[in-house]
C-alpha cells in the first residue's frame, strides 16, 4: 500500500506542472509552429519556466522545452564557437540526465531497480511527447528503454544494436533524416559508444578514479567533436577548436543543471517550492555560461570555413572511419580511407577551378532584397542583405547559410541604399563572409542596420568605397559596371530610394541590370546619361514591383527577357503592382516573383540562358 501511494505521488510530482499548466488560461500564442494538442501544455509551461527562472528563463526554455527562439544570437554564437551549442538543444545528453536522476530518485525512496527503471522509462516517455517528439529526445527515449528492456528481461544487447533501434524508430518520417538535430545526435552517440571501446581497450580505469574520468571525458569529447565536425561545418560554416575542453568543464555542471531545472518545473505547483529550486539553480546558469563565454574568448576557439559538398562528403567519410576505426578490433584499413579522405580535403583548393557558367540567385528573405552573382569560377559578389527584425536578420539566417554552403569566397558586398529590408543582414555578412570590398551610394540612411554595416567595415572587415558611374569590378570573368547614382544626382534628394546604386552585370553576350529601390527618378535620369548600356536580358524589377518604379520608357529601353521580383508573400504594400506586372506582361517579359516560386536562379554560360525555382529542374530559355 505504501509503495503504491509513493509511485503516485511521484508520478503526480512530475506531471502536476504539466496538468495544472494545462488548466490554466490560455495566453496569446508564442509558439506558433505548434498545433498538436499538448499545445496548451507547452504553453503552460513556457509561462511557468518565466516566473520560476526570471532572468534565467531563455536558457531554461531551452533546456526544459526546446524553445530556443528567445534566445539572443549573440548567446547562440558564443555557445557555437565554444563548441556547446548541442547543450541548448534537447537532445540524448538531456535525455538520459533526467532518465539517471529519476532512477536515482526512485532508488532513493526505496523502490525495486526494476520499478525504478520502468517508471523512470515511462516518464521520460510522457515528457517526450509533451516536447512534441523531436527526434533527437525521441531517439534518446527508445534507445533508453531498449536498453532497460534489455536489462529486465536478463538479455544482454550491444550498444550499437541499441543505437540501431533508437536511430530506426524515428524514422517512420522519413523527412527526419534530413534534420540537423538527429544527424549530430545520432553521429554523437555513434562516437560516444565508440569512445567506451577505446577507453576499455587503453586500460583507462587503471589511471584512478579521477585521473580515468578526465581522460574519458576528454577522449570522449574529442571523438564527438571530431566526429560531428563534418556536420557542423557544413550547417554553420565553422569548426570549434576549444570545444573538446568546453564540453569537459561544461559537462559536470550541465549534469547537476538539468536535472535541477526538471525538478524546479515538476514542483511548480508548489510555487515557493519552485522558486527555491529555481534561485539554486542560479549559480550553475552562471557557471554555464561562464565556461561558454571563456571558451569563446579567444580569436582562435574556432574556425570559420566555408566547405563545398565535395569536401564535406569527404570529411563525412573520413569521421565515420574514424569511429569504425576506434571501434573495431583492426582499424588499419579504416584509418586508410580516413587518411585518403583527409588528403583530398587537403588537396582540393589547390586544385585548379575551370571556369563555368555565371549564376544570379535572388534570395528569398521575404520583404526585401538579398541577391548573390557566382563567378565562373565559384566566387561570389553579393547585392544587398535583406531585412532584420528584433532578434536576428536576413544576411545571418539566410545569406550566409546559402553562401557556405555552395563554397568559394565573397568578392564584395554591394548595398543599394540604406533602407532596413536592404541592408538589414549586411553588418552579419560583413562579420562573417568577411567580403574585402563594400560598395555603397554613400546616402545617409537612417537606419541603424546601415549604421551599424558601417560601423563593422570600419572595424577593419572591408574596404568601404563610394559608387560613381563609371566604377567598375572585376569579379574572376564578370564585368560589374556601376551606372548610377550621381554624387550631383542625389544632392538634392530627399528619397534614398531614387539614390540607389545601379550595376550592370556582364558575361560574355549576357547582361543584367540590378536596380535596388530606383524610382521613376533614377530610371528617368539613367536613360537620359546611359540608354546605350540598358538593353539586358535579365532585369532585376526595382522596388519590389512597386508601381513608383519600372516605369513604361524605362522598360522599353532594358526590354529584358527575364524580369526577377525579390517580393514577400501577403506584403503590407500590395507588392508587386498590378500595373507593372501588366506592362511586362505587354512585353512578354518572363517574370519570376520571389513570393510565389521561392529563391530564383539565372545561369549563363555567356550565351544561353537557364532559369530555375524553388530548388526545381533547369529550364532553358528560348532565344
Amino acid at each position: 500500500m505504501l509503495r503504491r501511494t509513493v509511485v503516485l505521488a511521484i508520478a503526480l510530482l512530475f506531471l502536476s506542472g504539466f496538468v495544472v499548466a494545462a488548466t490554466a488560461p490560455p495566453p496569446p500564442p508564442r509558439w506558433e509552429e505548434r498545433h498538436g494538442a499538448l499545445e496548451p501544455v507547452r504553453s503552460g509551461l513556457g509561462r511557468r519556466i518565466d516566473w520560476i527562472f526570471g532572468s534565467n528563463a531563455q536558457t531554461a526554455r531551452a533546456l526544459l522545452i526546446a524553445d530556443q527562439r528567445q534566445l539572443p544570437l549573440e548567446v547562440r554564437d558564443r555557445y557555437a564557437t565554444a563548441g556547446l551549442v548541442h547543450m541548448l538543444s534537447i537532445s540524448g545528453l538531456h535525455v538520459s540526465i533526467i532518465a539517471s536522476s529519476l532512477e536515482l530518485l526512485l532508488l532513493a525512496v526505496r523502490f525495486s531497480r526494476r520499478m525504478a527503471v520502468w517508471l523512470s522509462v515511462a516518464l521520460v516517455f510522457a515528457y517526450v511527447a509533451v516536447l512534441d517528439w523531436p527526434a533527437p529526445a525521441f531517439r534518446a527515449a527508445v534507445m533508453y528503454g531498449t536498453i532497460s528492456l534489455s536489462r529486465g528481461v536478463q538479455r544482454p544487447i550491444s550498444p550499437w544494436g541499441a543505437l540501431a533501434v533508437g536511430g530506426w524508430l524515428p524514422l517512420v518520417s522519413p523527412r527526419t533524416v534530413l534534420e540537423l538535430g538527429y544527424q549530430l545526435s545520432l553521429c554523437g552517440m555513434a562516437a560516444l559508444t565508440a569512445a567506451g571501446i577505446v577507453a576499455r581497450r587503453l586500460r583507462l580505469e587503471e589511471l584512478g578514479t579521477v585521473r580515468s574520468r578526465v581522460a574519458r571525458d576528454l577522449l570522449t569529447s574529442t571523438l564527438a567533436s571530431v566526429t560531428t565536425a563534418p556536420l557542423v561545418a557544413w550547417y554553420f560554416g565553422r569548426v570549434s577548436l576549444i570545444g573538446p575542453l568546453a564540453n569537459l568543464f561544461a559537462g559536470p555542471v550541465i549534469s547537476i543543471l538539468q536535472p535541477t531545472l526538471f525538478l524546479a518545473l515538476a514542483v511548480s505547483a508548489v510555487p515557493r517550492a519552485a522558486v527555491f529550486v529555481g534561485d539554486a539553480a542560479h549559480p550553475l546558469f552562471v557557471a554555464f555560461d561562464g565556461i561558454a563565454a571563456a571558451a569563446a574568448g579567444p580569436s582562435s576557439a574556432a574556425l570559420d570555413i566555408a566547405p563545398t559538398l565535395t569536401a564535406a562528403v569527404a570529411c563525412g567519410v573520413a569521421a565515420v572511419a574514424l569511429v569504425v576505426a576506434a571501434a573495431g578490433r583492426r582499424a588499419g584499413r579504416a584509418l586508410l580511407a580516413g587518411c585518403a579522405a583527409v588528403a583530398l580535403v587537403a588537396w582540393l583548393p589547390l586544385l585548379p577551378r575551370a571556369a563555368g557558367d555565371v549564376e544570379l540567385h535572388v534570395l528569398d528573405v521575404g520583404q526585401g532584397d538579398a541577391v548573390a552573382l557566382r563567378t565562373d569560377r565559384g566566387n561570389w559578389v553579393l547585392f544587398d542583405a535583406g531585412r532584420a527584425w528584433r532578434k536576428g536578420d536576413a544576411g545571418r539566417a539566410v545569406v550566409i547559410p546559402y553562401v557556405r554552403r555552395r563554397g568559394g569566397n565573397v568578392l564584395g558586398l554591394v548595398l543599394s541604399h540604406p533602407h532596413a529590408d536592404h541592408v538589414g543582414g549586411a553588418s552579419s555578412v560583413l562579420r562573417w563572409l568577411r567580403p574585402p570590398i563594400l560598395w555603397d551610394p554613400a546616402y545617409a540612411g537612417p537606419t541603424q542596420s546601415y549604421r551599424d554595416a558601417l560601423k563593422t567595415a570600419a572595424a577593419g572587415w572591408s574596404e568601404w568605397r563610394r559608387v560613381t558611374p563609371g566604377d567598375s569590378m572585376a569579379a574572376d570573368g564578370v564585368r560589374i559596371t556601376f551606372l548610377a547614382p550621381d554624387s550631383a544626382w542625389t544632392a538634392g534628394l530627399d528619397d534614398p530610394n531614387e539614390a540607389s546604386a545601379i550595376a550592370l552585370v556582364r558575361y560574355g553576350a549576357t547582361t543584367m541590370l540590378l536596380t535596388g529601390d530606383a524610382e521613376r527618378g533614377e530610371e528617368e535620369w539613367l536613360l537620359r546619361h546611359a540608354p546605350q548600356l540598358l538593353d539586358v536580358d535579365v532585369l532585376k524589377v526595382a522596388h519590389h514591383g512597386s508601381r513608383t518604379s519600372s516605369g513604361a520608357a524605362f522598360l522599353d529601353a532594358t526590354s529584358p527577357r527575364i524580369a526577377l521580383i525579390s517580393v514577400g508573400a501577403e506584403n503590407a504594400y500590395n507588392h508587386p503592382s498590378a500595373e507593372v506586372l501588366a506592362r511586362l506582361r505587354e512585353r512578354g517579359v518572363r517574370t519570376l516573383r520571389t513570393d510565389l516560386h521561392g529563391a530564383i536562379v539565372v545561369r549563363t554560360d555567356g550565351r544561353d540562358i537557364g532559369i530555375r525555382t524553388g530548388g526545381g529542374a533547369w529550364q532553358l530559355l528560348p532565344r
